[in-house]
């Protein structure tokens, strides 16, 4: 059905239209164009901080440690456990940037002689994606970057959270539970931690060695392995009775991995009828496959389109692709547009659409509802499915 210029299915997911031409186009000239939203945004979260690379080492057969320290007379912004930082990265000639969940606790940030952080960052698979492979492949110490931290809401609140906490994880997914590993270690998080780490073998294991070595009543690390191999400890997937054999009466569950595990664990806590409130989950960023995705048009056949960006009084026309989001059409001709989880969460993406039919996944769908109802997409979980024009700010 049509509600308000939004094509709706039973999924949520939504495909903005040129219904709402008339409502778009009636909002600030082109020559005094401001996003308020995006200014709060701005002065909620720190500036840049530019860092540089102090430690590079393997903590598994595919996975690599870095270890950030602030130069050039910055200083680290305090986070919580679970947040995550976004880097400014230039690829092959593409300026992009990428989040990664970090994996130092947050009192090594702020103690020491050297503060610093910490990501891990897995290679050698396709989901991991060209920017985590050439980060793993190429820095090294020494080398500057800048960052954007902390971002995100994938931490313990004790106001809303139990005490006890069950974190299914796979992959990489590993890293924002270590940290909160370590903070509990250090006495400055009080929660009780149960992570089951799903991997398809003992023989790579992210951090493995790190979490066993603070293991305590209160830091319970249980591998997982679904894989063939003898093994001696628990096998299988993160299914509802082994989530189950963990969990306490009142337990918090929270959920960090690749996209199908998210899908599987979601549908297991719903078959132990967890109330939503008891669920956190990790933005998971953009669908690797956007055609899959739960009310994608039927054969909708791949396209190339032109998107006509206006920034104040300039006007330029780019080629987006219908299976890339806008965000990725925008770092491909080199226009800046602030990206933080490029998950549709955040809302540093936000951008006014003017014209043009869309498709928003409704599992990426992070906008308020007015946001929904005035035009405006987060242009990193935003498809193209014709020929569009939008409005951003001027960076």
């Amino acid at each position: 059905m049509k509600v308000k210029g939004f094509l709706k299915d039973v999924t949520g997911a939504s495909r903005v239209t040129n219904a709402r031409r008339k409502l778009i186009e009636s909002g600030s000239p082109e020559n005094n164009y401001r996003d308020h939203i995006r200014e709060v945004a701005d002065e909620l979260h720190p500036k840049a901080t530019r860092i540089v690379v102090t430690k590079v080492e393997d903590v598994s057969p595919t996975a690599r440690r870095f270890t950030f320290e602030a130069t050039d007379g910055d200083k680290l912004p305090p986070f919580q456990a679970g947040q995550y930082a976004s880097l400014d990265l230039e690829i092959n000639g593409t300026l992009t940037t990428r989040p990664y969940s970090i994996s130092s606790a947050p009192f090594e940030a702020r103690t020491g002689e050297h503060p610093f952080f910490q990501l891990t960052i897995r290679n050698g698979r396709p989901e991991t994606g060209f920017a985590a492979n050439w980060l793993y492949a190429n820095l090294k110490e020494g080398d500057k970057l800048t960052a954007h931290l902390p971002f995100g809401e994938f931490h313990f609140e004790p106001l809303r959270d139990s005490k006890h906490v069950v974190a299914p994880a796979g992959g990489s997914g590993i890293t924002p539970f270590y940290a909160m590993a370590k903070e509990i270690e250090h006495g400055t998080l009080d929660m009780d931690l149960t992570i089951l780490y799903g991997s398809v073998s003992t023989k790579d294991i992210i951090l493995e060695q790190q979490l066993k070595a603070i293991q305590s009543d209160r830091v319970k690390f249980v591998n997982v392995i679904s894989g063939d191999e003898e093994y001696d400890g628990e096998k299988g997937f993160l299914s509802r009775d082994l989530i189950k054999k963990y969990s306490a009466e009142d337990t918090t569950y929270f959920v960090c991995g690749p996209l199908p595990m998210y899908h599987f664990v979601k549908g297991e806590l719903e078959a132990l009828h967890v109330p939503a409130r008891r669920i956190r989950m990790e933005v998971f960023g953009a669908p690797r496959d956007v055609t899959a995705a739960e009310g994608y048009p039927k054969d909708f056949e791949p396209k190339k389109f032109k998107l006509t960006v206006l920034r104040g009084i300039q006007k330029d026309v780019i080629e987006a692709d219908s299976r890339e989001p806008l965000t990725v059409a925008l770092e491909r001709a080199g226009i800046k547009n602030n990206s933080r989880c490029r998950s549709g969460a955040c809302g540093f993406c936000r951008t006014k659409l003017v014209s043009g039919d869309v498709f928003v996944p409704a599992e990426g769908d992070g906008r308020r509802r007015a946001d929904k109802q005035f035009g405006y997409v987060h242009a990193c979980s935003t498809w193209p499915l014709s020929d569009c024009t939008i409005r951003i700010p001027i960076l």
